[in-house]
């Protein structure tokens, strides 16, 4: 279970015209989000297979993995941890959550944050200080500011809000459209198992949002509403 082993295992399933096209997909221009990131051209159902077969791969095997320059390559680490993670002992746990906390700087596009943060972060942090995702919070790391909302994932599942109300606060003023992304996203998680607690984020919030912020934050809400909260939005656009 050596990390070029796998690498060897995964490359078998590459595809060089998938590859250009994920590449675009993932934005890896100069100038973008993802820029320099090499693709194989591997899709997420074959890692998903592969991740199967070595999903027991000592840790500093997938650390190399995590650490490659090819997506992949860290998305099949990726899956391994949150695999183990789930599987593991309190003490393995203990391990793969420092690894990731080690690497976040490989940790760089919204695929990789999206698939591990809230199950490996979020749960680690589950019933203990979450002062973690506020110090990431203001991070001048996009994918570390990513990694702390999307962390609360996890305990939105558990009907608790607070650290995505209160993250997602903080994160109004984020520049980045991924930000923007993220924090609709988890508030519309939250508003799915409470909407009232979503309308008093909103009553209280909206109009300092991001307008792609907000769109996403009330996709769910019927059409009438959901008009309502954009023309609002419409109208401070046009005062300002």
């Amino acid at each position: 279970m050596t990390s070029s082993v796998i690498q060897k295992r995964l490359r078998a399933f590459a595809a060089g015209e998938k590859a250009v096209i994920l590449q675009r997909f993932f934005k890896t221009g100069p100038g973008q989000y993802g820029e320099g990131d090499r693709f194989l051209g591997v899709v997420v159902p074959d890692i998903r297979k592969v991740m199967k077969e070595f999903r027991d791969t000592p840790l500093a095997e997938v650390a190399k993995l995590l650490r490659s320059a090819w997506h992949e390559d860290r998305l099949l680490a990726l899956l391994i941890l949150v695999d183990q993670y789930e599987r593991g002992s309190d003490a393995l746990r203990n391990k793969v959550c420092a690894l990731y906390l080690r690497n976040t700087r490989y940790i760089n596009n919204w695929d990789l944050v999206d698939l591990s943060a809230s199950k490996i972060v979020g749960a680690h942090l589950d019933g203990g200080s979450r002062a973690l995702l506020y110090r990431f919070a203001r991070s001048t790391s996009l994918w570390e500011r990513r990694i702390a909302i999307i962390a609360t994932f996890h305990f939105i599942r558990q009907n608790d809000f607070a650290d995505t109300l209160a993250l997602s606060e903080k994160l109004l003023a984020d520049e980045h459209d991924l930000m923007h992304k993220a924090v609709g996203w988890m508030l519309r998680e939250v508003g799915k198992r409470d909407v009232a607690v979503l309308e008093g984020f909103l009553r209280k919030h909206h109009r300092a949002m991001p307008r792609t912020a907000l769109r996403y934050a009330i996709e769910r809400f019927p059409e009438r509403k959901r008009k309502k909260y954009l023309n609002r939005d419409k109208r401070r656009a046009t005062r300002d």
